[in-house]
């Protein structure tokens, strides 16, 4: 079982990452604006289910590789810390783009709601990419089994995801309107999160050269 100081490490990272832009969020917020909250929250059901299909499998890949491959635990980290500073460039390129930016979008059915959820999700290679990007620098498998542990760490993940997409759901217009009219604040938050990642990778590389 991992220790509570890499645990809340993770939730935090978690939380972090569920404020950086991305197409779920994206999606989210533009579908909630153009049918309503019902419609976001369906959607967003769609896009956990596919959470979970991506995290069983990111639990059982990490798990099999780690096993198989005895050098497999740094070259992971070293991977990791690479595609992470890619998102950090991303947030705080020129032009970069803000999660706030909305479309719009035609009015659906419930049961298409959730399935373009689940397909928002499911092709994002960038969700799959991103728990195999953080669960080595977290999960220890001197601590006991590691797809007991990517599991606890990947269920964390999903809670903050699906709690902080709820939020921007509920809030989508409030936000949208807020960002909209005081494009520093959109900003400072790429560059907020730019930096994060940033110094997330900077360890990352570093514990995978000790």
């Amino acid at each position: 079982m991992p220790d509570l100081g890499p645990y809340l490490a993770f939730a935090l990272v978690s939380l972090g990452m569920a404020l950086t832009p991305g197409p779920n969020m994206v999606y989210l917020i533009s579908r909630s604006i153009a049918q309503g909250r019902t419609a976001g929250l369906i959607s967003l059901g769609g896009i956990l289910a596919g959470h979970i299909v991506y995290m069983v499998c990111a639990a059982l890949g990490l798990t099999a590789l780690l096993i198989a491959i005895p050098y497999a635990y740094d070259a992971l980290r070293l991977a990791g810390a690479i595609y992470l500073l890619t998102l950090a460039w991303q947030a705080v390129r020129p032009n970069g783009q803000s999660p706030f930016q909305v479309r719009d979008l035609p009015l659906a059915s419930p049961r298409k709601l959730f399935a373009m959820g689940l397909l928002t999700n499911l092709l994002n290679p960038k969700i799959a990419v991103l728990y195999l990007s953080l669960l080595p620098q977290f999960v220890d498998p001197e601590k006991g089994s590691v797809l007991a542990q990517a599991l606890i760490f990947c269920s964390t993940q999903l809670v903050v995801s699906v709690a902080m997409n709820a939020v921007f759901i509920i809030s989508a217009a409030t936000v949208a309107g807020v960002f909209t009219r005081r494009p520093l604040w959109g900003v400072i938050q790429r560059w907020l999160m730019g930096t994060v990642l940033a110094g997330l990778a900077i360890r990352l590389a570093s514990e995978a050269h000790r």
